[in-house]
């Protein structure tokens, strides 16, 4: 009898979204299934989600490890090809995997179905890059070194790719295809409180591809540890915490398998006396620091803006904020949904009520729903917390949250020393009309990426390398340097007679 392992404590189970496991080529059911909460509906169970064992795991390893010679083997354009052939009609259930990604994650549902839309447009970027991936580096003979060599690639071997609640399937876009074209095989992981949706893509693509290379795992992290364990794992590529990916590290180091991590971040914003604050930049800024409640990992989490323009800036966020409608994420008129969970609406909080016991002046705005059905819900009031101490929490710990402080100061100098006083370095930004300051600036930051007059994933080229510094993680994600973060180098080394007669001499 199939048995249900609740995430969260349910009292109504709809049951209207059931996935599995994809292993070897073969989808699988197991006796145990994890039941997926409603952030906004308290009780109320989105779907269920395969609970996998610790066999199903090994299971899924040795599948890749059985497909990874054959996917090897081919070249680069064939890879490419069976990929494209893959992905297509991908958006055929786009609509129907956005309405299941913002019930059992929360954000709404233009949200998810740009999650959605990513990944295709990430897969294709990637197969983009097939001709690229194939240049070889000659060294040619130089006096005294007497060899032609050329530094050519090669794939790693299985791949375990892990991705969080929040973004899931986008983010899933930055390496999966990657992995794949370089030539590994893959085992998709899923979050545990929010997996249908992702599990239901990747397995429409993985049926289209040979047995064994795409391979999907849903359950609890405990029945996981193969994923980063076995020795035929050659790598994991992480995003989550930063506790998440320590520990993932820790786990790694005794096989020695290599990790991609990308881990969050407490990116600053700076606001120049010259910045722009017209309606758009307004919009962009505040797109960046609570979208998706404020639940990107790149998201703007301080604000640094000259004392002069303080109380134009939160005048302009202020008003947004009056606007903002708080609400169940398929609701049309909802622009701002839950927290995914009832743990990180009870922190956010804890940081606001921090921030008012220590005197920040706090401004807090919209209204909570009043619908009966989503009473207990994790929603949240959006926050402005004007001129904190740096100190606080609020400031220096990532929110992931809809709460923002906003930091004035005097000096370039001090706004700089300010934003790269973190344990992060994810990304930033610079705003102002001065491209040089821009420059500058930038230059000057810690961190893996940063914007000019914007911020965030909306405008995140993604042909561009992605990552952070510090805690906020090791290794790049997306364009040619996300490509040979799957792959190892091998030089071979011709030697030539001609050159080694001529050096005798």
């Amino acid at each position: 009898m199939e048995r249900h392992l609740a995430m969260t404590e349910t009292t109504e189970t709809t049951a209207r979204v059931a996935t599995g496991l994809f292993i070897g080529g073969e989808a699988r059911e197991t006796r145990e299934t994890l039941a997926i909460a409603d952030p906004g509906k308290p009780g109320v169970v989105v779907g269920h989600a395969a609970a996998a064992t610790t066999q199903d795991v090994e299971d899924a390893v040795a599948a890749a490890k059985a497909a990874f010679p054959a996917w090897a083997a081919l070249s680069t354009q064939e890879r490419a090809g069976l990929l494209a052939a893959a992905i297509e009609g991908i958006a055929e259930l786009r609509d129907e995997d956005a309405a299941i990604l913002s019930q059992e994650n929360g954000k709404v549902r233009m949200e998810a179905w740009i999650d959605a839309l990513v990944f295709e447009i990430r897969w294709n970027l990637a197969l983009s890059l097939a001709e690229e991936m194939d240049k070889a580096k000659v060294l040619e003979p130089v006096p005294g070194i007497p060899v032609t060599t050329t530094v050519a690639y090669q794939p790693l071997g299985v791949v375990s790719v892990i991705v969080p609640f929040n973004w899931p399937v986008a983010i899933l876009g930055a390496s999966l295809p990657y992995a794949l074209l370089a030539g590994n095989t893959a085992i998709v992981k899923p979050p545990p409180s929010a997996p249908l949706a992702t599990a239901r893509i990747v397995q429409r693509v993985a049926e289209k591809l040979p047995p064994g290379v795409l391979n999907l795992v849903t359950g609890t992290d405990d029945q996981m540890g193969a994923l980063i364990q076995n020795p035929d794992i050659a790598k994991v590529c992480f995003t989550g915490s930063v506790p998440g990916g320590k520990r993932i590290m820790q786990m790694a180091s005794a096989s020695l398998t290599r990790v991609t991590l990308e881990l969050g971040g407490n990116d600053a914003a700076i606001f120049l006396a010259d910045a722009v604050l017209d309606e758009t930049h307004l919009d962009r800024i505040f797109g960046a620091v609570f979208d998706t409640t404020g639940q990107i990992c790149m998201n703007a989490k301080r604000i640094y803006v000259h004392r002069s323009r303080l109380e134009e800036l939160t005048a302009g966020l202020a008003a947004r904020l009056e606007r903002t409608v708080i609400g169940y994420g398929l609701d049309a008129e909802t622009t701002m949904g839950p927290l995914h969970s009832p743990a990180q609406k009870a922190f956010v909080q804890e940081l606001i009520n921090e921030a008012k016991d220590a005197g920040a002046e706090v401004r807090e705005y919209g209204t909570l729903p009043s619908d009966p059905e989503l009473a207990g819900g994790n929603f949240l009031r959006p926050a402005l917390v004007i001129d904190p101490d740096p100190n606080l929490r609020v400031v220096t710990e990532e929110q992931f949250g809809p709460v923002i402080p906003l930091i004035p100061f005097d000096t370039e100098e001090e706004a700089i020393a300010a934003a790269n006083d973190s344990w992060g370095g994810l990304g930033g930004s610079v705003w102002t009309a001065d491209r040089e300051a821009a420059d500058r600036i930038g230059a000057q930051l810690a961190c893996g990426y940063v914007w000019v007059n914007d911020h965030g994933a909306n405008r995140l080229d993604l042909r561009a390398p992605f990552g952070g510094m510090k805690h906020s993680g090791m290794g790049r994600e997306q364009g040619i340097e996300g490509i040979r973060a799957f792959q190892d180098t091998r030089s071979i080394a011709h030697l030539d007679e001609a050159a080694l007669a001529a050096g005798a001499h």
